[in-house]
């Protein structure tokens, strides 16, 4: 396996952080610092900042993504945003399936599925989310849990569709705790991933699909994890609200 097929993509996800003067500040003191990347460079910003990111970064290597959109193309759902209104406006991103939506707004396998499948009819790249609470990484079944989260979120996606997917491993335990799985930890289950795309998919497909860690990764740990086989990048949070600590990462990525 080589781990130079895949490109490492870093995406900063903001979550519910930052006003428009804010996001203008965070976006005007990363530019510089991220101008010559080795990687990807993705920020994934609240709805209310996507005009604002995407003025700010045309013309640079940042890519645009927004954190979340709904499965239908319009309709009645007070309070959400489709997948064409974001491809509209020019975003090319688009996260689905982050444990905090499964956790606190009833988001399950299925409508991730629902999710990812408008995101792609649109346009956009999808950042899919899986990962296991602390209780099913004690009992055992990691692997299990993110294979089929796996498995049902990329249902009817082609293997040509599948170059629009990263995938972004998160165990929900590490997630704004401070706790980080190990490097060894992250490989593991990355792989475990990448196991599951080779089953669908095929090896070449597994090979060339780029598998991000998600889970208090910051600049103290960034270069360890992505030194590992499997760990393609990452999907940053609170280290990202920081432009000298995301551009850290940012360089680690790129070595």
């Amino acid at each position: 396996m080589n781990k130079a097929l895949r490109k490492a993509v870093i995406a900063g996800n903001w979550k519910m952080n930052k006003t428009r003067p804010e996001a203008k500040a965070l976006i005007e003191e990363l530019k510089p610092l991220v101008a010559d990347a080795g990687c990807d460079v993705v920020i994934c910003v609240p709805y209310t900042n996507l005009e604002t990111a995407l003025e700010l970064t045309k013309g640079t290597n940042i890519g645009v993504g927004a954190e979340n959109c709904h499965w239908a193309k319009s309709g009645a759902f007070t309070g959400e945003i489709s997948a064409d209104m974001l491809a509209e406006m020019g975003v090319q991103y688009v996260v689905i399936g982050h444990s905090e939506r499964r956790q606190y707004f009833g988001e399950t396998d299925v409508t991730v599925n629902k999710r990812v499948r408008a995101a792609l009819d649109a346009g956009l790249t999808v950042i899919l989310c899986v990962g296991e609470l602390l209780e099913q990484r004690e009992q055992g079944v990691t692997e299990e849990i993110v294979g089929m989260q796996t498995k049902i979120a990329l249902q009817g996606v082609s293997e040509k569709e599948l170059k629009k997917i990263i995938i972004a491993y998160e165990p929900v335990w590490a997630i704004g705790t401070g706790k980080t799985a190990t490097a060894d930890q992250a490989d593991e289950v990355n792989g475990c991933i990448r196991g599951v795309i080779a089953k669908l998919y095929g090896k070449a497909a597994a090979d060339a699909v780029t598998v991000q860690y998600g889970g208090s990764m910051n600049a103290g740990n960034a270069e360890e994890l992505l030194n590992k086989e499997h760990v393609d990048g990452g999907l940053i949070g609170g280290a990202s609200l920081k432009a000298p600590d995301f551009a850290a990462i940012v360089k680690a990525a790129s070595r």
